[in-house]
């Protein structure tokens, strides 16, 4: 006898979507205002200690990549020994610390000691959390996931875009202390919320070390594990660009006339609140390619899940082109306008619809049940390769005299001609790649698995 669908969401679905709203206010409007930070406000013992342009990309790289790279040990914590929830709620204090740390001392000790806590803390519940969303779902409600996972990612960029408009105007009025101390408000609330919700999650208990280890080292672990770790591996190089929004672009963007006209208004940006168009873009093109773009698309050309990652490549490597061409405006003395900017973040929002929401969909489905948080982890673990190949390369085009490799728009070539390159090395290794179809499945007699009280 078929099973009944059910077109009903779980009951922990509002906490865990209100705690990753709150949550995502609190690091995109930190980071969102890191290279600012570093480059005009960072102070020393003796006054002003600012970092050069170059110093502070590289530097907003490693945290981007430590950020990343602690995903993989929350999934290893959470899958043997805490669970997700717990993990979750304990990190997320290490989160609200690192925060505290940021708007006390603004110095580069309070930024170090911050940086790294808020890595640990955040890095440490991103897998937790999106595999957190997929267990509240079983087979009767499966079809829902999609869905799910999109408003889950429009909960991270309604977040995103509120505090990358607020958060510059703070720093820019009142200093880094509350421009860093509203942001750990805003974790401490999305701590509270997530607690809140814990009568009625469903929470997968850990599987202990050895049953672990049998998954992990089984065929299907093994299988599971190699296969996507070349996926990530093509989309880190993405990420190497997606995330310069907040370093190479800002940076830019000072040089641009940042003067909107919309006829009936007109104002100033500041540059580190460009990269709020981004989340604003995601916000409506999520329902827009659900609803309209891949349905129509789909009638002529079958959408499956790594086409959507390929075409999405194509488009990251388009839009770092229409940042060099603004770029070669720039040097030579130029002021282009802030809405070459504009087009090159409505392409490279498409493609991270196409890479990003995807690629989280994508990544539980091909996890086995045990290790939904550990792949999870091996996803994020791409995006810090993706932001460690920024970090590296930024490092190795200082010459000995302090000259670079890349001079202006040479810079953004470089990035643009790898992504077109990568794209298309994935379609061979995509076509070859064999999907799978994991579900979390329980037994209904003993649901719901509440956590502990």
């Amino acid at each position: 006898m078929a099973e009944a669908v059910s077109n009903k969401y779980p009951k922990g679905i509002p906490y865990i979507i209100g705690n990753e709203l709150a949550e995502r206010f609190s690091y995109y409007g930190m980071k969102g205002i890191l290279v600012v930070f570093m480059t005009q406000y960072l102070m020393g013992s003796g006054g002003t200690d600012v970092m050069n342009p170059n110093e502070a990309t590289k530097w907003y790289h490693v945290f981007s990549m430590a950020t990343y790279f602690f995903p993989i040990i929350g999934a290893i914590v959470s899958d043997v020994l805490w669970g997700k929830y717990k993990t979750i709620i304990l990190l997320s204090v290490v989160y609200v610390l690192g925060h505290a740390a940021l708007a006390i001392d603004e110095t580069r000790v309070g930024l170090a000691i911050g940086l790294t806590l808020i890595a640990i803390g955040s890095g440490g519940i991103k897998p937790c959390v999106s595999a957190h969303v997929g267990d509240q779902f079983e087979k009767k409600n499966k079809h829902l996931l999609e869905k799910i996972f999109g408003y889950f990612y429009f909960s991270i960029n309604l977040g995103a875009a509120v505090s990358t408009l607020l958060t510059p105007i703070l720093l820019d009025r009142f200093g880094p202390h509350i421009a860093f101390g509203v942001p750990g408000l805003l974790m401490l609330f999305a701590t509270i919320v997530f607690y809140m919700g814990r009568k009625v999650f469903i929470a997968i208990p850990p599987v202990g070390w050895k049953a672990y280890k049998l998954d992990v080292f089984s065929e299907k672990g093994k299988k599971a594990i190699l296969n996507l770790s070349i996926m990530y591996i093509f989309i880190a190089v993405f990420w190497s660009l997606f995330d310069q929004t907040g370093s190479s672009w800002v940076l830019q963007a000072e040089k641009m006339d940042k003067n909107v006209n919309l006829g009936f208004t007109q104002f100033e940006l500041l540059a580190s609140q460009i990269q709020a168009i981004n989340p604003l873009l995601i916000m409506i093109f999520i329902p827009m390619f659900t609803y309209v773009i891949y349905p129509f698309v789909n009638k002529f050309f079958p959408l499956t899940m790594l086409r959507k990652i390929s075409i999405g490549m194509f488009l990251a490597a388009f839009s770092f082109a229409i940042i060099a061409f603004a770029e070669t405006s720039i040097s030579a003395g130029g002021t282009p306008s802030i809405l070459w900017q504009f087009w090159a973040y409505v392409i490279l929002t498409a493609a991270e619809v196409m890479i990003s929401i995807t690629g989280l969909e994508f990544s539980y489905t091909q996890a086995p049940n045990s290790m939904k948080s550990f792949v999870m982890g091996l996803w994020f673990l791409g995006v810090s390769l993706g932001n460690g190949i920024t970090a590296l390369v930024n490092q190795l085009i200082v010459n000995d005299d302090g000259s670079f490799v890349f001079e202006g728009s040479e810079y953004f070539w470089f990035f643009a001609g790898l992504m077109l390159f990568t794209a298309f090395a994935f379609i061979i290794v995509a076509k070859r790649y064999k999907e799978e179809d994991y579900i979390q499945v329980r037994d209904t007699a003993t649901e719901p698995l509440l956590t502990e009280n």
